[in-house]
C-alpha cells in the first residue's frame, strides 16, 4: 500500500471552512498543483476514459488524438468556475480512504469534454473546443490507432458505437472506473447529462445486471484494444501526400521568385538561416550579431576567477570556428522567423543580445547542430537539424547569480526521452544516480573531451515515475560559490546532485535546514529524497534553480505504528520569487518493502499535505515549518497529526478538532473528514500558520 492511501489532507488554511471535496470550492482546497500531480500520475487512465467515451463515429485515429488533447486540457486554468461546478463530492475507496479530489476533478472534466464532442454543430452558435479536431497533439505522415483486439473487443466496440453518449459514459465509469451507481450519476450530472439516472439504468441493462442475459463484458474495457497510449503507426495516403508535396514545392518556388524580384534587404535568407529579414539595425545591434566579435574565454580563465559561473566557461566544441553557423544562431536570436520554435523559462526575457555574447559551445550533438551563448543574464541555446535549417529552435534561460554549484552543467540536447549535458570546465567526474534507489551505487557517465556527457534518461520527459536519473558531478570549486567548502565526497572537490526539470539548466538538489543546506551525499539524505523525487513534476517548467528537501520533524504514530517523517520541500527560482513549497507526510514504509531500497521511493512517495507559491516558509528568511494531516490507523481509528519545526513551542487545533498541546508534535483523535485549522506558537511569541 502506498503511504498516502491512509492519509487525507485537512483544510489547514486558517479560518477556512471549505472542504477538499466541496464542489463549490474545489480549487481553493485541491489546488492546481494537486490536480497537476493527479494528471501526471493517472494520465494513461484519463486518456483511456476519454477514448472510450468519445463517439466512435470519429474514427480510431481521430479518437486517439482527441483523447490525448482532452486529457491534457483537463487541468484547470486558475480559478475556473466551470471546474468548480464539475467536481463531485469524494467517495470512499475499498480500502476505507477517500478518493483523491484532484483526480475526481480531472475525471469530471474529461467526461464533460468527451460528451461535448458528440454534440451537433449549430449554425449560429460557436462550437465547443471538443467538437473540433484537436490542434495538438498533431502527428504528420502517420496514422495512429490502438492495437487490434480479438472478437470480444470488436463486439464490445460495436456495442459501444450504438449507445448514446451518456449511456456509454455511464457504462465506462461503471466498468473502467468501478464507481457505484450513485457516484456515476453524480459524475454524469457534473458533466451536464440531462437524465443521469436513465443513463445509469440503460448501462446496467447493457451489462446484464439483474437480467440474467449475457451482457457487455466490461472487463474488456481494460484491454490493449482500448489503450490510446499503446499505439500502432501506419502511413497516411501516400499518393495524396505526394500530390500535396508537389503543390507545396510549387508554392515555395513561387515565393522564392517573388522574394528575389522584390529584393530582400541585407544578405537575404541564406546566411541568416531561419531568421526573419533584417530591415534596419543600428551599429550596436549589428556588432552584437557579428560572429567574429563573439567573446571567447581562455580555457584556464576559471582557475584564477573569484567565482565559478558561466562567465569563465571557455568556448568548446568542434564547430566554434564555423562562422556561418554562428551567424545563423545570432541572427535567429535577434529576430526568430515564423518557423523557429522559441521557448523561455518564466521570468526570462527573449530579446536580442545587448552586445557581443560569450560563446560556450558549438558542435553536433545527436542529429542537431547546437550553439550555446551566455550574455551575463541568460544562457541561450540555438539548435538546427544537421540537414537543413527548417526546424530550428532557440531556448532562453535566466542564469544570473549562478553560484552555489548551479553552473556546473547546462542541457545541450534532449531527444528520444534522453538528455545530454555540457559540464563546466571544473567538473572532474560525472556519474548518474537513480533517486528512487538510494542504496544503489552511482554509475559512471562518460564525457567527451569537450565536456558533453553521454545520454541519460530524462525524468522531465517521462510519463511515469518508475525511476529518477540524476547527474552526480564532482567539481573543483573553492567554496566561494556559496557552499560550505567541505569535501563531502571524501576526495578533492565537491559532490553535487543535479536533476532535469525541463529547464535549460538542471536544478541542484540539497538537503537540511534552509539556513545551511547541504549537498545530497549521504545515504540518509538520498533515502529521504527517494520518497520526494516523484513529487518533483509539480516544479517542472517553473524556472527552478535549486530544490531543498528538509526533514524538519519525526513523529511516533499512535497505536505503535512506527515513526513518520515530516518534510518540507522548497524550490527556489531564478527570479527569486514564485518559489514552490510543499509540505509532505512520509508514513513508515511497509515491512514488506523496507528491505528494498527501490521500494522506499518507487510506490511510497510522501503525501502532500499543503502547498504554497511565493511563500517564504521553509526558506532562509523564515526557516519555520508547520503542517497537519488526518491519518487513519490500521485499526480504523482517525487522528489529527501535526508537526512543527524546532522553533515551535505549542500547537492549537480549531474547527472540527479542538485541542492544544505543548511542544511541536500533535496526535489527537479525530473524525473522518474533520475540517480543522492548525496554528503553532513560536519561541518569540509569534503565531505560525500552516502553508496556504
Amino acid at each position: 500500500m502506498r503511504s498516502h492511501d491512509a492519509v487525507t489532507t485537512p483544510s489547514v488554511t486558517p479560518g477556512s471552512s471549505g472542504s477538499a471535496a466541496d464542489p463549490a470550492h474545489p480549487l481553493s482546497a485541491v489546488g492546481i498543483g494537486q490536480a497537476e500531480a493527479a494528471l501526471a500520475e493517472h494520465y494513461p487512465r484519463l486518456v483511456r476514459l476519454a477514448y472510450l467515451v468519445l463517439p466512435p463515429s470519429l474514427g480510431r485515429g481521430r479518437r486517439v488524438l482527441s483523447a490525448h488533447a482532452i486529457a491534457q486540457r483537463s487541468l484547470p486554468r486558475g480559478r475556473d468556475k466551470n471546474a468548480q461546478a464539475a467536481l463531485p463530492a469524494p467517495r470512499r475507496t475499498s480500502s476505507g480512504g477517500t478518493e483523491e479530489p484532484g483526480y475526481a476533478l480531472l475525471r469530471a472534466r474529461v467526461v464533460r469534454q468527451a460528451l461535448d464532442a458528440e454534440l451537433p454543430l449549430l449554425r449560429f452558435a460557436l462550437p465547443k473546443r471538443s467538437q473540433l479536431p484537436p490542434v495538438l497533439p498533431r502527428v504528420w505522415g502517420l496514422r495512429l490507432s490502438p492495437r487490434r483486439g480479438g472478437a470480444g473487443q470488436l463486439a464490445l466496440d460495436q456495442r459501444l458505437a450504438k449507445m448514446p453518449g451518456a449511456v456509454r459514459a455511464a457504462l465506462v465509469l461503471r466498468g473502467l472506473e468501478r464507481l457505484p451507481e450513485a457516484e456515476v450519476r453524480r459524475v454524469l450530472a457534473a458533466a451536464g447529462v440531462a437524465d443521469p439516472a436513465a443513463a445509469v439504468a440503460s448501462a446496467a441493462r447493457a451489462t446484464g445486471d439483474g437480467a440474467g442475459a449475457a451482457g457487455v463484458d466490461v472487463s474488456l474495457l481494460r484491454s490493449p484494444e482500448f489503450d490510446p497510449c499503446a499505439l500502432e503507426a501506419r502511413p497516411t495516403d501516400l499518393m495524396r501526400r505526394r500530390q500535396h508535396g508537389k503543390a507545396a514545392l510549387a508554392a515555395v518556388g513561387a515565393l522564392v521568385v517573388c522574394g528575389a524580384l522584390l529584393g530582400l534587404p541585407g544578405d537575404g535568407w541564406g546566411p541568416d538561416g531561419p531568421a526573419a529579414p533584417s530591415y534596419a539595425l543600428n551599429a550596436a545591434a549589428q556588432a552584437a550579431l557579428d560572429p567574429a566579435k563573439v567573446v571567447r574565454v581562455a580555457p584556464t580563465a576559471w582557475h584564477d576567477a573569484s567565482r565559478a559561473d558561466f562567465s569563465v566557461w571557455p568556448a568548446r566544441g568542434p564547430l566554434v570556428k564555423d562562422t556561418e553557423l554562428l551567424r545563423r544562431a545570432l541572427a535567429v536570436w535577434a529576430r526568430p522567423g515564423a518557423s523557429v520554435h522559441v521557448s523561455a523559462t518564466p521570468g526570462t526575457p527573449s530579446g536580442p543580445p545587448m552586445g557581443p555574447p560569450q560563446l560556450l559551445y558549438a558542435g553536433t550533438v545527436d542529429r542537431a547542430r547546437v550553439v550555446l551563448f551566455y550574455d551575463g543574464l541568460r544562457v541561450v541555446r540555438y539548435a538546427e537539424p544537421v540537414q537543413g535549417t527548417s526546424a530550428a529552435a532557440i531556448d532562453f534561460a535566466r542564469v544570473d547569480d549562478a553560484g552555489g554549484g548551479v553552473s556546473d552543467a547546462v542541457v545541450v540536447d534532449r531527444s528520444d526521452g534522453n538528455v545530454r549535458y555540457l559540464t563546466a570546465p571544473w567538473v572532474t567526474r560525472t556519474t548518474t544516480r537513480d533517486l528512487l534507489a538510494p542504496d544503489a551505487d552511482a554509475l559512471p557517465l562518460h564525457r567527451s573531451a569537450d565536456g558533453v556527457t553521454d545520454a541519460l534518461r530524462s525524468p522531465a520527459m517521462a510519463s511515469t515515475c518508475t525511476s529518477w536519473d540524476t547527474l552526480d558531478v564532482r567539481d573543483k570549486s573553492d567554496g566561494s560559490d556559496g557552499s560550505d567548502g567541505s569535501d563531502n565526497s571524501g576526495g578533492t572537490g565537491h559532490e553535487r546532485l543535479l536533476t532535469d526539470l525541463g529547464e535549460l539548466t538542471p536544478a541542484r538538489l540539497t538537503t537540511g535546514s534552509p539556513t545551511s543546506p547541504k549537498d545530497v551525499t549521504s545515504g540518509a539524505a538520498r533515502a529521504s529524497w527517494a520518497r520526494t523525487a516523484c513529487l518533483l513534476p509539480a516544479m517542472r517548467g517553473q524556472g527552478v534553480k535549486s530544490v531543498n528537501s528538509w526533514r524538519y520533524a519525526e513523529q511516533a504514530l499512535p497505536e505503535g505504528e512506527g515513526t513518520a517523517n515530516w518534510v518540507c520541500t522548497r524550490g527556489e527560482t531564478w527570479r527569486g520569487t514564485r518559489s514552490k513549497v510543499m509540505a509532505q507526510f512520509q508514513a513508515p514504509v511497509p515491512a514488506s518493502a523496507s528491505g528494498s531500497s527501490a521500494s522506499a521511493g518507487n510506490g511510497n512517495p510522501g503525501a502532500i499535505t499543503a502547498t504554497a507559491t511565493g511563500s517564504p516558509a521553509c526558506g532562509p528568511k523564515e526557516p519555520e515549518a508547520l503542517a497537519g494531516a488526518l491519518w487513519k490507523s490500521k485499526a480504523g481509528n482517525w487522528y489529527l497529526l501535526g508537526a512543527g519545526s524546532d522553533q515551535v513551542t505549542s500547537l492549537t487545533a480549531s474547527g472540527g478538532v479542538r485541542a492544544t498541546v505543548p511542544g511541536r508534535l500533535m496526535a489527537v483523535p479525530a473524525k473522518e473528514g474533520s475540517q480543522t485549522s492548525l496554528k503553532g506558537r513560536l519561541e518569540n511569541g509569534r503565531t505560525l500558520n500552516t502553508l496556504h
